[in-house]
């Protein structure tokens, strides 16, 4: 029996004869089901179809992991690499043979993966599977998984560490369970953090980097005010330079936690009228 995957945002469900008969990822208004309905397929389908993994160097300690062509969301895998083994930042759908013969060959395998959130828990128990090892997810998202494994641990507090240098903090928002991660390496000259879409680089990035915060992305949902003070305040002590966010081009080079803070503040100060613009 196959483990089903939805087309739309790239889940993988446990193994069954017939797919199920909706995609409850989907179904949550922080995602959709397409005008054309639910649609289905499995990791072998898609082999068969010419998907591959793109593995490319991001920055010295980080390489990214994406699928072409792009599937479903396209977000991007960030491989972390560190004295005490890699991990593995989100995750993408599309795993095969190639793809886990290049990270063991060329970086030594996969020690952890740790994931943001549902959206991108995609088949998550295949990588794991794949290179023996935990997945780590935050116990308030545990209602999203939907092929559940041996593989996963959740984590229980708002701070965990993965390895040395290496921490997951939870900031809910996206998420209950939403996560960021906090990485201060011995290769790397500053901390950086890696924001999945619990925290989104944004376009505007001259002469000042920005970001921002959504309940829902694709359905343009915002975080109430409140919200995202707490996310803001909750991340102030965690000084970091740079963001590596969940797609191929979003990063923040320098004055990350800086545009964090400002961000935040600006986000804050418009849904309160704190801010004033022009809107009539």
């Amino acid at each position: 029996m196959p483990c089903w995957i939805c087309a739309t945002c790239g889940t993988q469900y446990k193994r069954s004869p017939e797919p199920p008969s909706a995609c409850l990822i989907c179904k949550d208004e922080r995602q959709y089901v397409k005008h054309e309905g639910q649609r289905w397929t499995t990791l072998h389908q898609m082999q068969q179809q010419g998907y591959n993994n793109i593995i490319e160097a991001e920055c010295p300690g980080l390489t990214a992991i994406y699928t072409s062509p792009k599937f479903p969301i396209g977000q991007r895998a960030l491989l972390i690499h560190t004295p005490h083994g890699n991990v593995l930042w989100d995750c993408v759908t599309f795993i095969d043979a190639a793809t886990v013969e290049k990270v063991k060959h060329d970086f030594g395998g996969i020690a952890a993966i740790v994931i943001s959130h549902p959206h991108y828990y995609t088949s998550m128990v295949e990588w794991a599977e794949s290179f023996q090892c935990p997945i780590m997810l935050h116990a308030r998202d545990e209602q999203h998984v939907m092929r559940p494994s041996q593989s996963i641990r959740f984590i229980q507090e708002d701070e965990q560490q993965i390895v040395e240098g290496v921490t997951a903090l939870r900031l809910g928002g996206h998420f209950t369970g939403s996560l960021v991660l906090h990485c201060s390496l011995p290769t790397v000259e500053r901390p950086f953090l890696c924001t999945g879409d619990t925290i989104m680089v944004v376009p505007d990035q001259n002469p000042k980097a920005w970001v921002s915060f959504m309940y829902s992305y694709p359905n343009l949902i915002p975080l109430p005010s409140k919200e995202v003070a707490r996310m803001r305040d909750q991340l102030a002590a965690w000084k970091f330079d740079k963001i590596y966010g969940a797609f191929k081009g979003q990063h923040v080079e320098a004055g990350a936690w800086d545009a964090v803070m400002r961000s935040a503040d600006r986000y804050v100060g418009i849904l309160d009228g704190n801010i004033t613009r022009d809107f009539y």
